[in-house]
C-alpha cells in the first residue's frame, strides 16, 4: 500500500518491533514521504546487517503499513539517532514519542551512557519532542540539510546509566500508555 493512501481511522492497534528485510521497501517509501529520500534500500539493508544499529518499525497490526521508522547507532558508549519519522497523517498522536522511547530503552539496555542526535533549526515539533526526553542543546552545524543548506542542532542526552533512569522510563511509557488508551486504542511499547 502506498505509504501517501494509508487510511487514519483511530484507534487502530500498533505495534513497535525490529525491522526485517521484508518490510524495507514500506521503509524506503516512508523515509521518501517524510525525509525525501534520505536512505536507499541499500543504506537500511547495512543498518538490519550491524550488530550497532537498532532499526525499528511502528507498524499497523491491521495491514501491513509501516507508519514510522527510528534507527540508532551505538557507538562506543553513544546512542546516535539517525532516523526518526511517522507518517504524515499519524503525527500529533505520540507516535514519535513511542519511537523514541524504545531507542532510549535500547540504548539504555546496551549500556550506552548518552544519546545525541541532529535536527533542523526549524523543525519546532521535533524540538519539542526531544527536550521532553531531556535532550538539551549542544551545538550547531551550519548548512547541515543539503536540500535547504538549513542548520541543524546538535542534541545531548546524557546519564542513561543513570539509576533513575529506568524510573524515567517507566513515567514516559505510563504517560504514553494512558495517552494511547485515550485516544488511539492500543500501542505496543518496548519491542525487545
Amino acid at each position: 500500500m502506498n505509504p501517501e493512501e494509508l487510511p487514519i481511522q483511530l484507534p487502530v492497534p500498533l505495534e513497535i518491533k525490529p525491522a526485517t528485510a521484508d518490510m524495507l521497501p514500506l521503509i524506503v517509501d516512508l523515509d521518501q514521504l517524510c525525509l525525501g529520500g534520505l536512505w536507499t534500500i541499500d543504506g537500511y539493508q547495512r543498518e538490519l546487517d550491524s550488530p550497532n544499529s537498532d532499526l525499528l518499525i511502528l507498524q499497523r497490526l491491521d495491514s501491513p503499513s509501516v507508519v514510522g521508522v527510528a534507527c540508532a547507532w551505538a557507538i562506543l558508549e553513544e546512542c546516535h539517532i539517525t532516523v526518526l519519522a511517522v507518517h504524515p497523517s499519524y503525527r500529533q498522536r505520540g507516535l514519535g514519542q513511542a519511537l523514541l522511547y524504545d531507542l532510549l530503552l535500547a540504548a539504555h539496555r546496551r549500556g550506552l551512557e548518552r544519546a545525541t542526535l541532529e535536527v533542523r533549526v526549524s523543525n519546532q515539533a521535533a524540538l519539542s519532542l526531544y527536550t521532553q526526553f531531556g535532550f538539551r542543546e549542544a551545538g550547531r552545524r551550519r548548512r547541515y540539510y543539503q536540500d535547504t543548506g538549513e542548520d541543524a542542532l546538535i542534541l545531548w542526552r546524557s546519564q542513561l546509566q543513570h539509576p533513575s533512569f529506568p524510573q524515567e522510563l517507566t513515567q514516559w511509557q505510563q504517560r504514553m500508555q494512558e495517552r494511547f488508551n485515550r485516544k488511539q486504542g492500543r500501542i505496543d511499547l518496548q519491542y525487545g
